[in-house]
């Protein structure tokens, strides 16, 4: 009876992942119920301020900087017309269905059947991920975005259009802006194209309704790294290894400038040639991963982008290296390594360093990884180009 033992064991995990993912979506509602995130309440603060225009970067908010631009305040203020409670509720509430969304994505795009169950053993699997519970834990809106993009790039692997997500998830955070470039060397012009026009609309939406903030979050802040303590730990971009290496962002010099640039190639030909082989969960994968490496900020909540990774290293077999992958985003180690902003951490202590350093390591050990696939892909296609040449050649 090994069919009837098979259905069995399936039904068994279909109902232990809805049992985990119900307790998790308990304990999120009550600890959002319960908990006022630090980060949900500058959201709340930028959406009231940015009717004050100017005061929305003049003034901090509960002891922070509000660093996004004007548009994504604006975008926050029908949720902090809400009762306090309520939206903090309802806004984890639809993090954990944008993580969902974005696993039955990933889950197409690797080529699998999104089940109901697969998809929330999935994302009952992807919660307890540092990324995913930073997000929640902070009231962050990463995993929004993630959904964003992921949809957009769904559509555009079909040729259907595509580029509305794109643009509002970098009108509210910069960062997805390298998916305008990966949509135009992945020949969808039109995808690029309505990116660009969304985000150029929303960024005059928050001119008009707050024109001297806009003017000067685009002329002096958009690139002041120095308003986010770009030093502190969770900060996981090459940019912030850099400083705590050299001991200070004065000890980086403008050679740093050559490292995204090589980062930003490589992801962007990685997620080019993967793209045009028609597979688009290695192309999106590839330009999430180069934009965290990219920016010069990539908190330990932006790396929501393990969620694709991981489904891509199992789909391609590398079970071994998804189960390491996915323990070093649960433990997320760095936070057990010095990281008060005191000496210890500045300087090259070697293993401690690769472990304060861990995602960043684990990001570029994934790149590298697309880099090599995107090569071979290339050769294939290149050795099959040569093949039909000599088979359509005439013979002797």
């Amino acid at each position: 009876m090994p069919g009837v033992a098979g259905t069995a064991g399936r039904r068994w995990l279909a109902a232990a992942g809805y049992g985990v993912l119900g307790a998790e979506i308990a304990a999120v509602i009550w600890f959002a119920a319960t908990y006022h995130s630090i980060d949900f309440r500058i959201y709340m603060w930028g959406a009231h301020a940015v009717t004050q225009d100017a005061q929305l970067y003049q003034v901090r908010a509960y002891g922070h900087w509000f660093t996004y631009p004007p548009f994504a305040a604006v975008a926050f203020v029908p949720v902090a017309a809400m009762q306090v409670t309520l939206a903090r509720v309802a806004w984890d509430l639809a993090s954990v269905a944008a993580l969902a969304y974005s696993a039955a994505i990933a889950l197409r795009l690797a080529g699998y059947r999104p089940t109901r169950a697969l998809v929330a053993g999935v994302t009952a699997a992807a919660l307890p991920l540092d990324p995913m519970y930073q997000t929640l834990y902070l009231g962050q809106v990463n995993l929004i975005l993630l959904a964003l993009i992921l949809g957009d790039v769904r559509r555009a692997s079909r040729d259907r259009p595509a580029g509305i997500g794109v643009g509002i998830a970098a009108a509210i955070k910069l960062t997805p802006l390298i998916f305008i470039v990966f949509f135009l060397l992945a020949r969808r012009l039109k995808a690029a194209l309505a990116a660009s026009a969304t985000f150029a609309a929303c960024g005059l939406i928050g001119l008009a309704v707050a024109p001297r903030a806009s003017a000067r979050y685009w002329t002096v802040l958009f690139h002041d790294t120095a308003r986010v303590g770009a030093p502190y730990i969770s900060n996981q971009s090459p940019y912030a290894a850099a400083i705590r290496i050299a001991g200070g962002a004065a000890h980086v010099g403008a050679w740093y400038l050559l490292i995204p640039l090589v980062l930003g190639a490589t992801g962007l030909a990685a997620a080019t040639v993967l793209a045009r082989a028609n597979d688009w969960l290695g192309a999106a994968a590839a330009a999430g991963t180069a934009g965290l490496l990219v920016s010069p900020i990539s908190w330990a909540h932006h790396w929501v982008w393990i969620l694709p990774a991981l489904v891509l290293l199992v789909r391609d077999g590398r079970r071994l290296a998804a189960a390491a992958a996915y323990l070093l985003f649960a433990a997320a180690p760095f936070w057990y390594t010095p990281h008060s902003g005191g000496p210890r951490e500045y300087g090259f202590h070697w293993v401690m360093t690769l472990v304060a350093n861990c995602y960043l390591v684990a990001g570029l050990a994934f790149l590298a990884y697309l880099a090599g696939r995107a090569w071979l892909t290339l050769a294939d296609v290149r050795y099959v180009a040569i093949e039909e040449r000599m088979a359509s050649a005439p013979r002797a």
